[in-house]
C-alpha cells in the first residue's frame, strides 16, 4: 500500500470534517458518556468527546466510516484532548493515554476496511493544543506566571503520542495551535517519542489565526510562527478552524507563498452567525475550497466546526483531476522571530544585539535584578528595541544570582512586552541548565549564545543537537581544546572544524550558525594584540567565502576595553571597526543600539588615528590614540568643572512628542500603548483636575480603553498588547488607590466581584482567562469558576459572594442553550446580578432572542475582553445603570423585530432546498 508521503504528491487530498459537530447529532446523554467505566466519577462527563473512545466506540467508528464513504483520504483520530492536562478537568487524567490509543485503533481499523491500491486511506493522529498556554499568565498581577511548563506540557503530549503510535496512525496532526510554544513542545514530543519507537511519521502542523491581522492569540504573525517551527522536521502546515473559507483564502495563499511544506487547510463552515450557528452548507463552501485547489495553493483540504461528511461528499468534484500544490523552496536566508520575523536579507545588512539585559555588561541591569525591580529591568529592553535592537541578548550569569530562575522569569516577563516580545532573544549563559531553562520559554525562534569546541566533540555535538531540538540558532565561538583563537589561522581552523561538525553530525542548517571569531581588546600597550582587530575582519571574509550560510557575530565593546570611561573614544572605535567588519560579511554584534557615533560622524583628524590601530596600519598607531584619548578626557574634565561651577551649558531634555498633547490626550495615549513611566506625574495633575479620582477613570482612562477596543476590533491590535494596555490601566488605578479610598465613606477596595465561568459542557477556557486578566487589570475581583460550571453552582457562588457582575463563556455550539439555563436559574433564585456573554459562538442577536427574554436582570454580549470593564463602570453606576438597562432592552426589541420579519421572508426549508443551485449536475 502506498504511504501518505508518495500519494500526497499526486493529487489533492481530502481529510474529514468535524468531529464534534457529527457527536451533536447523535444526541448522546451523560450516561451514554459515563458507559459502565466511569459511573463512580464524580463531575460533568457529557462533553468529553474523548471519552467515547472508551464508553461508545461504535459511534465513533460510525461517523469515521461516514466520512470515509463520503470519500474522504484521511481521517483524524477522536483524540483532540486525549493527554492527562486536558483531562484533569475531569478527574480522568490517567486515562488519557487509553483514550489515545483506542482512538487511533477506532480509526485504524476503519480506514484499513475501506483502502484500496487506487484508494489507499490514512489515519491522522488528532493533537490539540490543550486549555493551557505556555506563553501567557494566568495571573493579573505576575505577568512572569505560567499555568503549564515546557515539561510538564511534553510529558503529557509524549503519554499520548504513544498512545497514538502504537494505535497505528499514519501521521501526526497538530492541529487548532494558537500559541507556537505549545506547538514546538508537542513537535518535540512527536520527534522523542517517535525516535524512542524507531519510526518515522509525518508531523502535520495546523494554526489557527484569531483575528484579521493574521495573529495567532498570543500575538505570532503566520511569518513568525513558521520561523518558530523552521528547524523541525515539517510534513504539512496549514490553518483550520477561526474562520470559514473566504476569510482563510488569504492566509492560506501566504503560507503557499512561503512555507516549504504541503499545505493544508480546514476551515470552519464560515463564522458563526448571530445564532451561533455555521451558515456555510456542503454546497456553498464546497466551491470556495475548489477554488484554493484550482490555484494550486493546497494539498489537503478538509472541514473544522460546523462540517458533516456532506461537506466532504460535496470537495470531491472539485479535487479531481487538479494538480495539487508544489511546495516552494526552503527559505535561503536566516529565519528568526519573536511575535514577529526577523528575516536576515542581505539588505538587513546588520543585526544589532541590544547588550544591555546582560548583568556582566550592565552594572544597572545586574542592580535591577538584585533588587527585583523587574518592571525597571524590563524597561531597559523596550528602550534597546527602540533604539534599534533587532535582537535582545538576555544574560543572568552572576555569582550572587540563581541565573536559572532569573532568566525564566525574565523571558516570560518579557513575553507579556508586546514592543520587546516582538523581536528574537538571544538567550546567552555559559550553564547549560540556564540555557535549556530559556529555550523552553520562548515561542518564537531565538539564538542560544554559545557554544564552543573548549570541552570537546562529544559535549560540543550534544549542546548543537539540544539546540536543534527546541528549534534555534546558535552562535559558536573560536575555542577549542587548545583555548581560544586569537590569530586568523587558529579563527578559520576552529570555525571550519566546527561548520562540518554542525552540518554533517547534527544536521544544522548552515544559515542557524552564527560564528563568534572573539573581538578582542586593542591598543592594550601589547604588541602581540595589534593584529586582534585586523585578523577578525579577515577571519570574517574568509568564513562568508569558505563556510556557506554561515554568519558573524561578536561582543564590540570588548574592542575598546582600553579605553572606558572615555565614551566617545569607545564608540568611534566600534564604528571603525564595524564598517570594516561590515563589509567583510560581519551580519550581527552585540552593541548598543543607543551608541550615537557613526562612521560619518568621526572627524577625519580622528578617523585615521582610529583607523590606523583598528587596522593596524603602522607601528605606534595606539601612542597617538592615546594621546587622543588624553586630550577628550581633558576636555570632558572641563566640561564638568565648568559643571560645578554653574557655568555649564543648558541641555534640553529630549521628550517624546506626545507628551506635548493635552493632559487627557497623554492619559488615553499612555493607556493605549501601555507606558507607564509618566502615570505618576500626570495623575498627580489630574487629580488636581478632575472633581473625583474616579472621574480620571471614567473619563480619559476609559477613553484610552474604548480605543483599545476599537482598534483590537479592526485587528489593528493583538491580544499581548491587549493584556499589557489592561496592566497599565492597573498601574493606574493602583495609583489612584488612595485619593479613591480617601473619597469612600467605607472601606471597598475593588471596582467591583465577578464571577467568570464556562458554562457545563464546554471546556474551552482561553477567552475567559483572558476576560480574567483584562478585569482584574481594571482593579475588579475576580473569581474564577473554570470551565464546565453547572448553572445550580453559579447560583450558589453569586449569592455565597454576593457578587455585582456573572460573566459566562462558552465556545461551542450547545453553550448557547446552557448559558439560557444559567438566565433561568438565576431568575428562579430571584436573582438580578448583570450577566456578561462572551465566546465565539454567541451574539447579540442570540442574546436579545433567547437569553434576555428568560432574565429580569441586564444581560449584555460582550464583542471582546477589551469591552467587559467599559461595561461593568456602567452596570455599577447607580447614576448610568437604569438608563443603560432600558436602552439594552430597547435594543433588543428592535433586534428581535427585525429578526422576525427577516424570518417571514425565508421560505421553507424544504422548498429552499428543491430550489439550491445545481453545482453537480445532478439534474
Amino acid at each position: 500500500m502506498k504511504r501518505l508521503e508518495d500519494v500526497v504528491k499526486e493529487r489533492v487530498l481530502v481529510l474529514d470534517g468535524a468531529m464534534g459537530t457529527m457527536i451533536q447529532n447523535y444526541h448522546l446523554t451523560e450516561e451514554d458518556f459515563r458507559g459502565h467505566l466511569f459511573q463512580d466519577i464524580k463531575g460533568q462527563m457529557k462533553g468529553n468527546n474523548d471519552m467515547l473512545n472508551l464508553t461508545c466506540p461504535d459511534v465513533i467508528a460510525d461517523i469515521h466510516n461516514r466520512y470515509l464513504e463520503a470519500g474522504a483520504d484521511l481521517i483524524s483520530t477522536n483524540t483532540f484532548s486525549s493527554q492527562c492536562i486536558s483531562q484533569a478537568d475531569y478527574s480522568l487524567e490517567k486515562y488519557g493515554r487509553e483514550m489515545a490509543l483506542r482512538g487511533a485503533q477506532i480509526a485504524r481499523k476503519c480506514a484499513d476496511a475501506f483502502s484500496t491500491e487506487d484508494k489507499p486511506r490514512f489515519v491522522c493522529g488528532d493533537i490539540g493544543p490543550t486549555n493551557k498556554t505556555c506563553s501567557m499568565s494566568p495571573d493579573v498581577s505576575d505577568p512572569s506566571a505560567r499555568e503549564i511548563t515546557y515539561d510538564q506540557l511534553f510529558e503529557a503530549y509524549s503519554e499520548q503520542i504513544e498512545g497514538l503510535i502504537d494505535g497505528g496512525v499514519d501521521a501526526l496532526l497538530v492541529e487548532t495551535i494558537f500559541d507556537s510554544l505549545n506547538a514546538k513542545v508537542a513537535i518535540d514530543a512527536c520527534v522523542q517519542t517517535m525516535q524512542r519507537y524507531n519510526v518515522s511519521l509525518p508531523i502535520m502542523v495546523s494554526a489557527t489565526v484569531s483575528d484579521l491581522a493574521g495573529r495567532t492569540l498570543s500575538g505570532q504573525t503566520l511569518d513568525a510562527f513558521l520561523a518558530s517551527i523552521d528547524n523541525y522536521p515539517i510534513f504539512s502546515v496549514g490553518l483550520n478552524c477561526g474562520f470559514g473559507a473566504d476569510q482563510m483564502k488569504p492566509f492560506i495563499q501566504e503560507l503557499a507563498a512561503k512555507a516549504p511544506y504541503y499545505i493544508s487547510c480546514h476551515p470552519n463552515a464560515g463564522l458563526p452567525n448571530a445564532m451561533g450557528l455555521y451558515d456555510e452548507s456542503a454546497e456553498s463552501m464546497a466551491p470556495k475550497m475548489g477554488e484554493m485547489v484550482s490555484e494550486g495553493l493546497v494539498n489537503i483540504i478538509g472541514g473544522c466546526c460546523g462540517t458533516t461528511e456532506k461537506f466532504i461528499e460535496a470537495y470531491q468534484p472539485f479535487v479531481q483531476d487538479k494538480k495539487p500544490h508544489m511546495p516552494v523552496a526552503a527559505p535561503r536566508t536566516m529565519w528568526l522571530s519573536g511575535l514577529e520575523l526577523l528575516n536576515v536579507t542581505p539588505e538587513v545588512q546588520f543585526v544589532n544585539v541590544g547588550e544591555r539585559c546582560n548583568v556582566a555588561g550592565s552594572r544597572k541591569f545586574l542592580r535591577l535584578i538584585k533588587e527585583k525591580n523587574y518592571e525597571e529591568a524590563t524597561s531597559i529592553a523596550r528602550k534597546q528595541v527602540e533604539d534599534g535592537a533587532l535582537v535582545i541578548d538576555v544574560n543572568m550569569d552572576d555569582a550572587l544570582l540563581d541565573a536559572k530562575e532569573e532568566m525564566v522569569k525574565f523571558l516570560n516577563l518579557i513575553a507579556s512586552e508586546p514592543e520587546i516580545a516582538k523581536v528574537p532573544v538571544m538567550i546567552d549563559s555559559s550553564k547549560w541548565d540556564v540555557i535549556l531553562a530559556g529555550l523552553k520559554c520562548v515561542q518564537g525562534k531565538s539564538i542560544v549564545n554559545s557554544i564552543s569546541l573548549k570541552n570537546g566533540e562529544e559535549e560540543f555535538l550534544s549542546h548543537a543537537r539540544d539546540i536543534k531540538r527546541y528549534g534555534a540558532a546558535v552562535v559558536v565561538m573560536c575555542f577549542d581544546e587548545k583555548g581560544q583563537a586569537t590569530s586568523y589561522e587558529r579563527r578559520i581552523e576552529i570555525a571550519e572544524r566546527a561548520y562540518k561538525l554542525l552540518t554533517e553530525k547534527v544536521g544544522m542548517n548552515p544559515l542557524d550558525i552564527i560564528f563568534d571569531p572573539n573581538v578582542l581588546s586593542i591598543a592594550t600597550g601589547m604588541e602581540e594584540h595589534d593584529n586582534y582587530a585586523l585578523d577578525f575582519i579577515n577571519a570574517t571574509g574568509w568564513i562568508k567565502k569558505n563556510l556557506p550560510g554561515a554568519h558573524i557575530s561578536g561582543g564590540v565593546s570588548n574592542l575598546s576595553f582600553s579605553f572606558r570611561g572615555i565614551n566617545y573614544i569607545r564608540e568611534a572605535m566600534h564604528a571603525v571597526f564595524l564598517y570594516h567588519a561590515i563589509r567583510q560579511g560581519m551580519d550581527f554584534g552585540i552593541v548598543n543600539p543607543s551608541t550615537r557615533i557613526t562612521y560619518e560622524d568621526i572627524p577625519q583628524e580622528h578617523l585615521k588615528v582610529i583607523e590606523d590601530v583598528v587596522l593596524n596600519r603602522r607601528k605606534g598607531a595606539a601612542e597617538n590614540l592615546i594621546e587622543l584619548a588624553d586630550k577628550i578626557k581633558a576636555q570632558m574634565d572641563a566640561a564638568k568643572e565648568a559643571a560645578k561651577n554653574g557655568n555649564a551649558p543648558v541641555v534640553q531634555k529630549k521628550e517624546d512628542a506626545w507628551r506635548k498633547e493635552s493632559l487627557s490626550d497623554r492619559l488615553a495615549y499612555a493607556l493605549r500603548k501601555g507606558i507607564g513611566d509618566y502615570l505618576e506625574e500626570d495623575l498627580k495633575e489630574a487629580l488636581s483636575l478632575y472633581p473625583h479620582a474616579v472621574n480620571i477613570i471614567e473619563g480619559p482612562l476609559m477613553a484610552g480603553m474604548n480605543k483599545v477596543g476599537e482598534l483590537f476590533g479592526e485587528g489593528k491590535m493583538f491580544l499581548p498588547q491587549v493584556v499589557k494596555t489592561a496592566r497599565t490601566m492597573k498601574q493606574a488605578v493602583s495609583i489612584l488607590q488612595p485619593a479613591i479610598e480617601a473619597e469612600k465613606s467605607q472601606g471597598q477596595t475593588s471596582a467591583g466581584k465577578i464571577i467568570l465561568a464556562t458554562v457545563k459542557g464546554d471546556v474551552h477556557d482561553i477567552g475567559k482567562n483572558i476576560v480574567a486578566v483584562v478585569m482584574g487589570c481594571n482593579n475588579y475581583e475576580v473569581i474564577d469558576m473554570g470551565v464546565m460550571v453547572p448553572p445550580e453552582q453559579i447560583v450558589k457562588k453569586a449569592i455565597e459572594e454576593k457578587v455585582d457582575l456573572v460573566g459566562l463563556s462558552g465556545l461551542i455550539t450547545p453553550s448557547l442553550e446552557e448559558m439560557v439555563n444559567v438566565a433561568r436559574a438565576m431568575r428562579d433564585a430571584g436573582l438580578e446580578i448583570p450577566i456578561m456573554i462572551g465566546g465565539a459562538t454567541t451574539s447579540e442577536l442570540h442574546v436579545a432572542l433567547k437569553i434576555a427574554p428568560v432574565y429580569g436582570g441586564p444581560v449584555i454580549w460582550m464583542k471582546d475582553a477589551s469591552q467587559n470593564p467599559i461595561i461593568a463602570s456602567k452596570l455599577l453606576n447607580d447614576s448610568e445603570k437604569v438608563n443603560y438597562h432600558k436602552q439594552l432592552d430597547e435594543q433588543y426589541e428592535k433586534l428581535r423585530e427585525g429578526y422576525f420579519v427577516e424570518q417571514e421572508k425565508l421560505v421553507s426549508l424544504d422548498d429552499a432546498r428543491k430550489n439550491k443551485l445545481d453545482l453537480f449536475g445532478e439534474k
